[in-house]
C-alpha cells in the first residue's frame, strides 16, 4: 500500500485547493491510500531556535506524517504571485530535516492561473531536495466556484477519472523511487 499525505496550501473554509486534495483523498486507486494534512494553520511561525527538542508538537507532528509517507501531493493557491505564507511556514519547518530528503511529491492545480505560486513552489521543494515528480499534471479548475459547484466538478466521472490516473501515475513514481 502506497502511503500518500495530501497537503492543501490554503486555509480558507472554503478552499477550492482543500477540495481537491479531499477529491484525492476519496478517489484513490485501491493500492493507495491518501491522507490529508489539515494542521497548516496550527503551526507557529518556523524559527530556527525551535528546532531539536525545542521543536513544537504540532511542526513535529508535520515532519513525522512526510517522514512516514511514501509520497507527498500539494495544492496550493497564488497569493500576489507567490506561495502562501502558510505553506511556506510548512516547508521551512521541514528544510533542515531529512523528511524532505528524496521524498516524491507532485504538485495538483485547482486554478489555470496560479502559474507564479506553482514555479515558486516547484523551486521551493527541489531546493529542499523532495523528488518533484511532473511528468502526470493534474488541473482540475475550480477557481471562483461555490462549493455546490465545486463539489459537481469533483464528482464528474472524467474528473474522478482523472484524479485516480494522477495518483496512480505517482504512486509508479514512488515504486520506482523505492
Amino acid at each position: 500500500m502506497i502511503e500518500i499525505l495530501a497537503v492543501s496550501g490554503s486555509l480558507r473554509a472554503a478552499s477550492t485547493n482543500s477540495a481537491l486534495v479531499a477529491a484525492l483523498a476519496a478517489n484513490t486507486p485501491a493500492d493507495c491510500h491518501v491522507t490529508v494534512y489539515d494542521g497548516l494553520g496550527r503551526l507557529p511561525i518556523f524559527n530556527p531556535d525551535d528546532e531539536g527538542e525545542r521543536t513544537p508538537r504540532e511542526a513535529a507532528d508535520l515532519i513525522d506524517a512526510v517522514t512516514r509517507a511514501d509520497g507527498v501531493i500539494v495544492s496550493c493557491p497564488e497569493y500576489a504571485h507567490g506561495v502562501p505564507g502558510g505553506m511556506k511556514n510548512a516547508l521551512d519547518w521541514l528544510v533542515s530535516r531529512d523528511a524532505a530528503v528524496g521524498k516524491p511529491a507532485m504538485l495538483v492545480h485547482a486554478s489555470p492561473r496560479s502559474l507564479y505560486a506553482r514555479a515558486a513552489l516547484a523551486e521551493i521543494m527541489r531546493t529542499m531536495s523532495f523528488a518533484l515528480y511532473e511528468e502526470a499534471a493534474l488541473e482540475i479548475a475550480l477557481l471562483g466556484k461555490k462549493p455546490p459547484e465545486i463539489e459537481a466538478i469533483l464528482a464528474e466521472a472524467a474528473n474522478v477519472l482523472a484524479m485516480r490516473e494522477a495518483v496512480q501515475s505517482f504512486a509508479a513514481f514512488i515504486r520506482g523511487q523505492t
